[in-house]
């Protein structure tokens, strides 16, 4: 696995067209530069809601979104159906192009969000402790863990660096790289996107 460390910095922090909120991208593939709308097969973002209002469209897109800090917010579809997103870090997925309403239940939210294009990936979502190592082998697999809370190492080709809360790694194959470890105590928030024929190959 070839490990790469995103800080604070590395983030891109964006504000909305109607200006009801901001978008904090933490990774994406793709990379897409400077320019923020082109196209991606997966994005992992924070965003900070400050009103209530339409969600953007994603076409072709699987979501999952979580209540990250706040009291929370009602999402609202077209149809009639709502989902009370009031439990931290407890993910809701749902269609990218779904007609989506955020009611805000009382005051700001920020909410951690996975997108994931379906005819070029999959994403599974998992929110777990971290008590200890977590280790990750090499695959052909791509992993993002950020650290909700807490601190950690990580750890792979003799060498080791440390994250801080709010800080993640990205894991991507590499036929060359050795396993990744990441050691330490708090909470993380991991996903990982396998490609839609892998996917498809292994059910």
């Amino acid at each position: 696995m070839r490990a790469r460390v995103l800080r604070h910095a590395d983030y891109r922090r964006m504000r909305w067209k109607n200006g009801g909120g901001w978008t904090t991208e933490l990774a994406v593939f793709p990379e897409s530069g400077a320019d923020a709308n082109a196209p991606f097969d997966w994005r992992i973002s924070i965003a900070e809601i400050e009103s209530d209002g339409a969600f953007s469209p994603f076409p072709g897109c699987d979501r999952h979104i979580a209540l990250l800090e706040g009291i929370g917010m009602e999402l609202r579809f077209a149809g009639g159906e709502t989902v009370r997103l009031d439990r931290r870090l407890r993910f809701v997925p749902f269609a990218g192009e779904a007609e989506t309403y955020g009611k805000l239940i009382s005051g700001p939210v920020r909410d951690f969000n996975v997108i994931a294009r379906r005819d070029a990936c999959r994403a599974e979502i998992l929110h777990r402790p971290l008590v200890g190592p977590m280790v990750f082998l090499p695959d052909a697999a791509t992993w993002f863990v950020f650290l909700a809370s807490g601190s950690a190492s990580v750890k792979t080709c003799g060498a080791a660096q440390t994250i801080e809360s709010g800080e993640s790694v990205l894991l991507q194959s590499d036929p060359a790289g050795d396993r990744v470890v990441v050691d330490g105590g708090g909470e993380a928030i991991i996903a990982k996107f396998v490609a839609a024929a892998d996917h498809v190959g292994k059910r």
